[in-house]
């Protein structure tokens, strides 16, 4: 059975839009790159041809990697979603010990950007709060102990 990926429709129409810069920029430029580089003779010691190379396969890779994550993906959209209780896509306000808020919304792997407050659901805090409610006081492990906060307020938006 193919496992799903969820992820955000925000989350979704980003990938969605590098797979197609990817595609329709970044690919022609490297085989253009590339094309170059054999124009100037001998491949075994042409730094400029190895190199075109080297970015022709991270574009694939990253190309596979994106078609493989949407294909199984399984967007949520949290306006449609309500409830006292976190889950994948909601946004979290939680309080820790010494009552500093933190505001988090739970998404994808691929959607991670902590300094804008995106969490991916299997990262230690979003493990810890999936699931629970608000009121709730959750446990953290972290590689640096355990710090516990309290769910304050959960959003869909």
């Amino acid at each position: 059975m193919v496992e799903k990926v969820p992820m955000t429709i925000e989350g979704h129409n980003r990938l969605e839009e590098e797979l197609k810069n990817l595609k329709h920029v970044e690919r022609p430029a490297v085989i253009k790159a590339i094309e170059e580089a054999r124009a100037h003779g001998d491949l075994s010691e042409n730094a400029e041809y190895h190199a075109a190379k080297e970015q022709q396969g991270m574009i694939e890779g990253r190309i596979q990697m994106i078609e493989d994550s949407l294909s199984r993906s399984e967007v949520i959209d949290p306006r449609e979603l309500s409830g006292n209780t976190v889950v994948f896509a909601s946004t979290v306000t939680i309080a820790d010990e010494d009552d500093k808020e933190s505001t988090y919304q739970i998404v994808g792997v691929d959607e991670v950007d902590v300094s804008a407050g995106k969490i991916s659901y299997s990262s230690p805090i979003g493990r810890a709060l999936i699931g629970r409610n608000l009121g709730d006081e959750v446990e953290v492990k972290t590689p640096g102990g355990e710090t516990y906060y309290e769910i304050v307020k959960i959003d869909f938006i």
